[in-house]
């Protein structure tokens, strides 16, 4: 796995944490310490697919993408879809890919939102994290979610000003169970 480097006009693509110390050094105004080559290192060892941005000073960042690419000019031929979201030779599923893609049957969504529930004996509301769990046929994950949001903001006992968690974040999950259920479960379709 290789790194590729920017700080504005200067970019280079590195193999290792000491060649990105290399050129980041011969850049005047940027001072890099230990605790920084600790987090480069573990940035380059880590699975996470996604750039990261150091700080140099107030709103002035440098940007560490990585790639599979073998140099600068590779990695500008490809323009920059070379960037990994491989590691160690295994493609790592984005979780938004996951979303769109089309499975005709049962899933099981579970969604964590802030529902607006009214305090007794005051005109005051306040947030309280809600969780709640439905069985949907749907076309995909993203067509479940969809369909749990309009189902849970048709509901009279739930304030429209409640917040609702985007499908991207860590507060939606899903499974799929397939096209048909045991016939002993509960299901109401949203």
């Amino acid at each position: 796995m290789n790194l590729y480097i920017r700080y504005f006009d200067e970019e280079c693509v590195v193999s290792n944490v000491s060649e990105a110390y290399e050129f980041l050094s011969s850049i005047p105004g940027i001072v890099l310490d230990e605790f920084f080559l600790n987090d480069l290192k573990q940035y380059m060892e880590s699975p996470m697919p996604y750039p990261k941005r150091y700080k140099v000073r107030p709103r002035v960042y440098f940007i560490v993408i990585k790639t599979t690419a073998k140099d600068l000019a590779e990695f500008k031929a490809n323009g920059g879809r070379s960037a990994a979201n491989v590691s160690d030779g295994i493609a790592k599923e984005m979780p938004v890919n996951r979303l769109m893609e089309e499975k005709i049957g049962w899933y099981e969504g579970m969604l964590s939102f802030k529902r607006v529930i009214a305090i007794p004996g005051t005109n005051k509301f306040q947030y309280k994290d809600t969780y709640f769990t439905a069985r949907v046929k749907a076309h995909s994950p993203i067509d479940c979610y969809n369909r749990i949001i309009e189902h849970l903001r048709d509901r009279q006992d739930v304030d429209p000003r409640s917040q609702f968690p985007s499908a991207k974040g860590k507060n939606f999950k899903f499974q799929y169970l397939g096209m048909t259920l045991p016939e002993d479960t509960m299901v109401q379709q949203a």
